[in-house]
């Protein structure tokens, strides 16, 4: 991995941290996004992404933009136009770049940077909580085509996103996984009993909460697909709901739509077993594996 790379979630924070307070000082001084655009001979969905982040920055339109925003405080702007040059870091997936879709390297930095990370599975054991093995099936069955050259690679991105469970600053996690999902048997059954293992000992994890929505539950599961929610220890920043489809993802970062997930998760999370009784059913699904 080249020297330049740096930890993707810092990358990340600082590009939001950055859009979010561009958003402030345009909204303060009455700009619209258009003539933001205008400005900086870009267009307003331009403006839009830079002020979510989910691009990089150029210096000189930042710039042009603080101008437009009257910020003339020297030392105001040597702190923005800072942020922009560590903002534009080259984050540890760029290496994979031939493989992890750009739709997705931002699900990675948002990942990195979040607090905590609280989700829904419907078909499989989440990515950072597979094993290899597990992983490698899954991978495979998604992609009957692809050469095996980069399976292996996409294999080593889950593998390299798990980091973040042995890391302390990394995030809690919070996840409620169909039981349907940890009866499909993936990779056949040493593989599944190995990843059934490997989420009865995840479950002792202190900053991990695993709890299984039980088979026949005819609520909210039955009409809810698979969602997470990302949360961030900056106060600065909001949470984010990701929605992965099958050639692209949606990011969804609207209080009202945010706070409708918030409140499905919340509400599936009842309706769960208890992160007690969800270890007894692992324990016992892995007994008959």
């Amino acid at each position: 991995m080249s020297g330049t790379a740096q930890t993707g979630g810092g990358v990340t924070v600082r590009r939001l941290l950055l859009g979010s307070q561009l958003r402030r000082l345009r909204e303060a001084k009455g700009v619209s996004r258009e003539d933001a655009g205008y400005e900086i001979r870009a267009s307003e969905s331009k403006i839009g992404r830079m002020e979510l982040g989910r691009v990089s920055f150029k210096e000189r339109d930042v710039a042009d933009l603080l101008t437009l925003y009257g910020v003339g405080d020297a030392h105001r702007r040597d702190e923005l136009l800072g942020m922009v040059r560590s903002a534009n870091a080259v984050p540890w997936w760029h290496e994979y770049a031939d493989v992890v879709p750009s739709w997705f390297q931002t699900y990675l930095g948002f990942e990195e940077a979040a607090g905590a990370v609280s989700s829904y599975e419907v078909q499989h054991v989440p990515g950072l909580l597979q094993t290899e093995e597990y992983a490698r099936a899954v991978i495979r069955l998604g992609s009957h085509s692809a050469p095996a050259e980069e399976i292996e690679r996409r294999v080593e991105v889950r593998m390299r996103r798990q980091r973040l469970l042995a890391d302390d600053a990394g995030p809690r996690l919070l996840t409620v996984i169909d039981e349907a999902a940890l009866r499909r048997p993936r990779g056949g059954p040493e593989v599944m009993r190995g990843q059934l293992a490997r989420l009865l000992e995840l479950a002792e994890t202190p900053r991990i909460e695993l709890q299984v929505m039980p088979l026949g539950f005819d609520g909210l599961s039955a009409e809810s697909g698979a969602f997470s929610v990302l949360s961030f220890p900056e106060p600065d920043l909001g949470d984010v709901v990701y929605l992965e489809q099958f050639t692209t993802a949606l990011y969804l970062d609207r209080p009202r739509e945010v706070a409708e997930y918030v409140a499905t998760l919340e509400r599936l999370r009842v309706d769960s077993l208890s992160p007690e009784r969800s270890w007894e059913l692992l324990e016992g699904l892995l007994q008959e594996a």
